[in-house]
């Protein structure tokens, strides 16, 4: 995602802190050993040292940060309808995992003000994308902390990357994979899943809306109103949501009794409903196959803009609440359905169960177009390509297999530049066919809930789905995985001994994807 525009003066601090969440967050699933970390002491050591600024993440080496795990982010931002600025507080509750003489956050292009640490003055400083904090006093391993940071920031600002989508009426986010800190200071990975409730302040005229369920309403003397939402379950920051613009709220039922709420640009709601009205009998059609619906709510946000520019994909899988283009979303049902259904499989794969490390990215983007293609085939809709069946379009991929290992290397070792193309989306799906293909429907099922229930609110990585493949068919399937996964050929698909791989061209092949560009305009179901 990149966009450019321009940059104004630094926005003021917001007056009033906010309350911190008290966090029932399950233990975190974190890809790497904090005891590994260069340049940190050891847990419970005698000498604190500055805490790693990095996770170690093999595709954003620079992004995240140990030391700590986030139990909780309570967020309190206010937009200036006239000055177009957001004045925020963002109140972190942490838990230190080793001793501290400093520990860091990701941030970028936020002006900060303040800092406080347990309600004392910290010392901080602002370095490339981190923000440094210096507490008053070292910090003890296995203590809970209060981190409060005041700040400003400016939706417009010209960064190298920016998760802010400024609208006409206000903004939304798009913090995938790596721009969450752009918004508000956090560990922007999505090993470090905690608690999120979110107040948003907003002029007469517009609404304020976040992920989850809103909380309370409050009319403010000066006539503003502030909102408040809190997350039922823990997000990662890369999928938090926060919009402000001219909407009207949309509530529905789905399958169960879920409540679904669409938050619509209000001179469009009524153009808008014929889509919206799909995603009740999306949701019954996918828990029949992954069990019931994981959150608390669902539902779509068509941005209030139609700049072809303000954001360059189609959907985005923020939790709870799907971000779209509208255009996308007035044409007829077989041109977005199985779209539709691609961002509500992340409710599962992506945002329930989120990626250890962003190689891992094909667990989210493989399963989403799996099933986003299974559901257009069982109505018969045509692919891009023309093909009406999962064989038929297993038969073509498989194809150019060998071409994208080529191009993107394997399945489960993306680098920054090739994150998001097609290797990571369909490669997974051919891939996850092929592991049907050899241990049957009634085994791959088996293996997929009980892989979603296992990693239920957690981070998982490919080894991790191995494993789980492996105790659940009963035979040792790491070899076949791996070879799929990690493999430069393409290997033989079970039970097609007639398919066959396109010899690989050494001049570069036609792009599958906008390379550098946001995934959903990748996916296979368009």
């Amino acid at each position: 995602m990149r966009y450019r525009t321009r940059v104004t003066a630094p926005a003021a601090a917001l007056l009033g802190t906010a309350t911190v969440l008290a966090t029932g967050a399950p233990a975190l699933a974190r890809p790497f050993s904090t005891g590994e970390k260069s340049g940190g002491a050891r847990a419970g050591g005698d000498t604190p040292a500055p805490g790693p600024e990095t996770l170690g993440d093999p595709v954003y080496p620079a992004l995240g940060n140990d030391g700590y795990r986030v139990l909780a982010y309570d967020l309190d931002l206010a937009y200036d309808g006239t000055t177009r600025l957001v004045d925020a507080t963002a109140t972190l509750r942490i838990r230190t995992t080793q001793d501290l003489s400093r520990l860091s956050l990701d941030a970028l292009g936020l002006d900060i003000s303040a800092v406080r640490v347990d309600g004392r003055d910290a010392a901080f400083e602002q370095a490339d994308e981190k923000l440094r904090i210096t507490p008053a006093r070292a910090l003890r391993a296995h203590d809970d902390i209060t981190v409060c940071v005041e700040y400003g920031a400016d939706p417009r600002r010209t960064l190298p990357h920016t998760a802010w989508v400024p609208t006409p009426d206000g903004f939304a986010i798009c913090p995938q994979p790596n721009s969450a800190h752009t918004v508000f200071p956090c560990n922007d990975h999505p090993s470090d899943k905690a608690d999120l409730t979110v107040r948003i302040t907003v002029p007469s005229g517009v609404r304020g809306v976040a992920n989850g369920l809103l909380t309370c309403t409050e009319t403010l003397p000066d006539g503003r109103t502030a909102y408040s939402y809190r997350s039922r379950a823990p997000i990662a920051a890369e999928l938090v949501q926060i919009t402000v613009g001219d909407y009207v709220i949309k509530d529905r039922q789905g399958p169960h009794g879920l409540p679904l709420r669409d938050v619509v640009p209000t001179a469009r709601a009524a153009a808008l409903e014929p889509a919206l009205s799909l995603t009740p009998g999306l949701v019954g059609w996918l828990e029949d196959r992954l069990g019931a619906f994981p959150f608390e709510t669902y539902g779509l946000l068509p941005c209030n803009s139609d700049d072809p520019n303000a954001f360059d994909f189609t959907g985005l899988e923020t939790q709870t609440l799907t971000l779209y283009k509208p255009n996308f979303l007035l044409q007829a049902e077989p041109k977005i359905g199985s779209h539709m259904m691609h961002e509500l499989v992340h409710s599962y794969f992506g945002n329930m169960v989120s990626p250890a490390t962003w190689a891992d990215l094909w667990l989210n983007e493989g399963h989403a177009d799996f099933y986003g293609l299974l559901y257009r085939y069982e109505r018969g809709w045509p692919d891009s390509l023309g093909l009406t069946t999962m064989e038929a379009r297993m038969k073509d991929t498989y194809a150019r297999g060998d071409q994208w290992r080529h191009d993107s290397g394997p399945v489960a070792a993306p680098n920054e530049v090739d994150l998001f193309d097609s290797q990571r989306y369909l490669g997974g799906v051919l891939v996850l066919y092929a592991f049907r293909e050899l241990v049957g429907e009634d085994a791959f099922h088996a293996v997929e809930r009980t892989f979603l229930e296992r990693f239920r609110y957690r981070s998982a990585s490919t080894a991790d789905y191995i494993a789980v493949a492996t105790e659940v068919t009963g035979q040792d399937r790491s070899g076949f995985l791996r070879d799929w996964l990690y493999g430069t050929t393409t290997p033989r698909m079970p039970g097609h001994p007639d398919w066959t791989v396109t010899p690989v061209t050494q001049s570069p092949a036609t792009p599958h994807s906008l390379r550098g560009g946001h995934h959903h305009d990748n996916s296979a179901t368009l």
